[in-house]
């Protein structure tokens, strides 16, 4: 897995590079001290996954992430920061991140958290998870689960499964261009910017996975 580090402080991306580099399956290529630096090196390094602080100089994190989305860049962010504001999780989230952890993560399961992301799970730490349930609650987010139909709840659930659009079709036994439609509905029903969240919705819900 290919790894970028995005993160103002050097001594923090020093010591991120100097555990990573003992992985077998993990390569750092690159590092950047903001999130316009970031993009820039995503770009052109085009890593699997991007590890990127929020709270940066210039442009931040989560402005990156809206940037990197625009771009349709592939790889995939996990936010490793040391803010814990709720105000902070879930714009990070809805703009694109793939996982949310904070820096006094274990070394050991930071790894595991990049092989995650970097296999298409969204990835929490429980005091996140809590953050968003409750942010959820706060703006009536089961309710709006009460506008899909069965069948959007049934690729819904797929979706939370890792299923692509081809695999809930052959699944469902219906054509990919009606399951882009029933993804393109459930998106815009729940207020979703992306699969990835749609995905997190369904897991907070109890749907799929």
């Amino acid at each position: 897995m290919r790894v970028l580090l995005v993160d103002d402080h050097q001594v923090v991306r020093r010591g991120l590079r100097t555990f990573l580099e003992v992985q077998e399956d993990i390569e750092v290529v690159g590092e950047a001290s903001d999130g316009a630096e970031g993009i820039a090196a995503a770009e052109e390094l085009r890593p699997d996954v991007v590890l990127m602080d929020v709270k940066m100089p210039g442009m931040d994190g989560i402005e990156a992430l809206r940037k990197l989305r625009e771009l349709d860049n592939p790889a995939r962010v996990l936010v490793v920061t040391s803010f814990t504001e709720q105000r902070t999780v879930v714009p990070a989230l809805r703009a694109g991140a793939a996982g949310y952890v904070y820096k006094d993560i274990d070394p050991e399961a930071l790894a595991g958290a990049i092989r995650s992301v970097h296999a298409g799970h969204v990835l929490l730490q429980p005091e996140v998870a809590g953050a968003l349930l409750a942010q959820e609650e706060n703006n009536g987010g089961q309710g709006r689960g009460t506008s899909l139909t069965d069948r959007e709840r049934e690729v819904l659930g797929l979706i939370a499964d890792g299923r692509s659009n081809r695999e809930i079709a052959r699944a469902l036994v219906l054509s990919e261009k009606t399951v882009k439609t029933h993804v393109s509905n459930i998106l815009m029903k729940l207020d979703l910017a992306d699969r990835t969240q749609a995905a997190l919705w369904a897991v907070r819900h109890g749907i799929g996975a």
